[in-house]
């Protein structure tokens, strides 16, 4: 007899539920986020599951890797695709979790990717240099807006970058002000040192240095966004086709239609973030430099705003790298932009 079991992870318990081929629940309990407590709580029905279900938001590297490495089918559950069921009069996690097991009974489980636990870690360092730019950022402009209070004219970035600290204190003749700009543009300098450490590492750790040259061919892709683009994309088999890959960068406008009439948006930020801010930074460096994608974006721009137009000529250099990763051919920015 199948059975079906799902898992509703939270950040510190869960809730698992089993049931057979007819629905019928077996088991529903909520534990602590204790791996071998779940085992041994899965283990009487191991022989018969078909999979186990797991939705979480964020935490389900240990239980997804751990139920894998003990033998468990492990499906990920897409949470943003999950259909909810409104006809129950009171929800719970355990009615949560049964629903899960129920759409797997009928193959109706939205599934999410199970990002390869070799290359997960070197994409999350990825991601966490993106969190410390962005602090370094702020700390910059906050300098900056310090100095121009103070002496009423402009300190660019990069003059920024080429001051002492001994230049520094120059700048700012009162105490107070002096310290709190030296206490940031300390921490400015940190975060510049590590910035540079971490993108070392990672630049190391890429297991397919050849495809990172082959997305570095492509205007506006340097080491940075092209290392972002191949981690974030991960498998590039995952996609069935160029629109499932746009659509993951989050290239295709997001909107309802009814009888030609706009009934309003779906889920706008469905997709991958980081993939979505890299092929927009390469359109941004692209139409600058590259005469032929400005062309293009130039006879957009006559007729779109520049942000749609920006966004399409992202949506041109995304479908690009897709073709480029699945088909291991060189950017033709004629083929592209022709």
């Amino acid at each position: 007899m199948s059975l079906y079991a799902a898992i509703d992870l939270h950040s510190s318990n869960s809730v698992l539920a089993v049931i057979d081929g007819q629905g019928k629940p077996l088991l529903q309990c909520r534990r602590p986020n204790d791996l071998p407590r779940l085992l041994a709580d899965l283990a009487p029905f191991r022989d018969e599951l078909v999979g186990v279900a797991v939705e979480s938001t964020y935490n389900w590297y240990w239980l997804v890797d751990g139920l894998m490495d003990h033998g468990y089918a492990v499906r990920l559950v897409n949470t943003t695709a999950i259909p909810q069921y409104d006809g129950l009069k009171h929800g719970d996690d355990h009615s949560d979790a049964l629903h899960l097991a129920q759409l797997m009974r009928l193959g109706l489980l939205p599934e999410g990717y199970i990002y390869p636990r070799e290359q997960r870690a070197t994409r999350d360092l990825l991601r966490r240099r993106f969190a410390l730019v962005r602090q370094a950022v702020r700390l910059m402009l906050s300098i900056q807006s310090s100095f121009s209070r103070t002496t009423g004219k402009q300190l660019s970035g990069n003059a920024l970058r080429q001051l002492t600290t001994t230049q520094l204190v120059e700048l700012f003749p009162d105490l107070a002000t002096r310290y709190g700009v030296l206490i940031q543009f300390k921490l400015w300098l940190t975060l510049q040192d590590q910035i540079a450490a971490l993108e070392q590492w990672i630049r190391k750790d890429i297991t397919r240095p050849d495809l990172l040259a082959r997305l570095q061919s492509v205007p506006g892709i340097g080491p940075i966004l092209g290392m972002t683009i191949l981690l974030e994309s991960g498998a590039i088999d995952r996609f069935d086709s160029v629109g499932d890959y746009a659509s993951y960068c989050r290239m295709v406008e997001s909107v309802r239609l009814s009888n030609g009439k706009r009934k309003g948006h779906g889920n706008r930020k469905c997709g991958n973030r980081y993939l979505c801010w890299a092929y927009v930074e390469a359109a941004n460096y692209a139409v600058r430099f590259h005469p032929l994608i400005r062309r293009w974006y130039e006879r957009k721009r006559a007729h779109k705003h520049r942000v749609v137009a920006i966004k399409a000529v992202a949506h041109k250099l995304a479908r690009a790298c897709f073709h480029m990763l699945r088909e291991g051919t060189p950017f033709d920015p004629t083929r592209a932009f022709g």
